[in-house]
């Protein structure tokens, strides 16, 4: 019998089993698939690898304004999309991750298939692999919803738009949260024409308002047909070139057609063969496996981590909740996750980035200062070409620390990793301010925010240079 079995081999599976491992206990790790899960093999690297092609595409097209003559660029799909096979399997074979894991001794079963619970210690893969073990942590990560309407089936999941073998003439995405907005601006850059729907008022729900709003009026500039707050899908129906999408809104009947749907909707947790009542592990109504703070389900020996718990559904939370759901199988209730500053951002046309609250959470609880740095403003932004969008810091008026940063624009999210430090870290604005970072830089703008929002607020900045362009 092993000490810890984890099941599922993506981010918080393989931080799970590295901890267990590295406390000593005897470990096995179960993946229906391939290493490394849906971040390596259907999730960041390949839609980052997609992301950058359009993003080439797009700086392609600025060269003649630097005097550069090229012809204009053409996308040859299937090379792009043996690039993109060639980074997951270089990602996966170059990952210190599995390396570690290995050299600690851990058992790694790849391609097992649907892995479930026979009894409360016991799970069995399709393969027929059987494994035994004290403690179970599960982090079988979660799948997109699907909708109970006519004619579902002929859409398609944005797993499925990433291994297409050609770009479609024009694509229909429904739902505009992160991945159905990263869908369509991708798609968008490659020469397909894009309608993008949103059952609710805006895109990016989840977003700052400001930032929902500059990224709707960006897709819209590019040639996205944004329609926010369309209504409600009746059903979907084949047509001679494709997919017709019926819906209504306030009684009036609507339709829109393309070579392709692409349905984004949510994710829901990918439970459905685990068999969890055989170890009386309780899940909700969509799946997500019930945990405490410790990453305890609701059987002592049982934990989860990841996508599969339905919290923030994060590579680096995922990774966190891992090492937590580690740790506690073999030491017991010693670790929690706590309330980490996590970044969250997508690589679109503008990029969007946010850390820490959005004004309208920050306002429910404190005294706010907002300002805005604008990037037809900044020195970097301008040598590059790249004018669209801005840097925005929420500040604590009382304590003068940073409640939340968001920025949309090139570097979006490159800029948000180093305001997640500055909240993680309580920095004041004005010390922030402070810092003389290079120039001329993206990040730097966060420091003139930062000054910007110093000065409103009567503090004195001892370095002021990089403030000033």
């Amino acid at each position: 019998m092993m000490d810890v079995v984890v099941i599922g081999a993506g981010p918080a599976g393989l931080m799970a089993a590295l901890r267990a491992a590295d406390l000593g206990a005897r470990t096995a790790l179960v993946t229906r698939a391939e290493f490394g899960g849906m971040a390596a093999n259907d999730g960041p690297v390949p839609v980052r690898t997609l992301a950058h092609a359009a993003r080439l595409m797009r700086e392609a097209l600025q060269l003649e304004q630097y005097g550069i003559r090229v012809g204009e660029p053409v996308l040859d799909y299937a090379r792009l999309l043996s690039r993109v096979r060639d980074v997951v399997r270089d990602v996966r074979a170059h990952s210190s991750l599995r390396s570690q894991i290995d050299s600690l001794g851990v058992t790694v079963r790849e391609h097992a298939g649907v892995v479930r619970f026979v009894d409360e210690h016991t799970v069995e893969s399709e393969s027929g692999m059987r494994v035994q073990a004290e403690k179970v942590i599960i982090c079988t990560g979660g799948v997109s919803r699907r909708l109970p309407i006519p004619g579902f089936e002929l859409t398609h999941t944005h797993s499925d738009a990433w291994g297409l073998k050609s770009v479609p003439p024009s694509m229909l995405v429904v739902g505009a949260g992160a991945t159905g907005v990263q869908v369509a601006s991708i798609f968008n850059a490659f020469g397909a024409r894009i309608q993008l729907f949103q059952a609710g008022p805006r895109i990016l729900p989840s977003e700052d308002e400001d930032v929902s709003a500059a990224v709707a009026i960006a897709f819209r500039a590019s040639g996205i047909e944004v329609h926010e707050n369309f209504g409600a899908i009746q059903s979907f129906e084949k047509t001679p070139n494709g997919v017709r999408m019926n819906f209504s809104k306030d009684g009036a009947r609507a339709t829109a057609e393309a070579a392709l749907a692409v349905v984004a909707v949510g994710w829901v947790a990918d439970t459905a063969g685990l068999d969890l009542g055989k170890a009386g592990v309780v899940a909700d109504q969509r799946g997500f496996v019930k945990v405490d703070e410790y990453q305890r389900t609701s059987k002592s020996h049982v934990f989860a981590a990841g996508d599969v718990t339905g919290r923030l559904m994060l590579v680096p939370q995922a990774m966190q909740e891992g090492v937590v759901a580690g740790t506690n199988a073999v030491l017991g209730q010693q670790a929690t996750v706590g309330d980490p500053t996590t970044p969250i951002g997508s690589f679109t046309d503008p990029e969007y980035a946010q850390a820490g609250l959005t004004e309208a959470r920050a306002r429910e609880a404190h005294d706010v200062l907002t300002v805005a740095v604008h990037f037809d403003s900044t020195t970097r932004t301008i040598i590059d070409g790249r004018t669209f969008g801005f840097c925005k810091l929420i500040v604590d008026r009382e304590k003068r620390t940073i409640l939340g940063c968001h920025v949309v624009g090139e570097r979006a999210v490159e800029i948000t990793q180093m305001a997640a430090i500055a909240i993680a870290a309580g920095m004041r604005v004005d010390e922030l301010a402070g810092v003389p970072l290079s120039f001329p830089t993206y990040t730097g703008m966060l420091a003139r925010a930062a000054a910007s929002a110093a000065r409103q607020l009567n503090l004195e900045v001892h370095w002021q240079a990089s403030c000033h362009f």
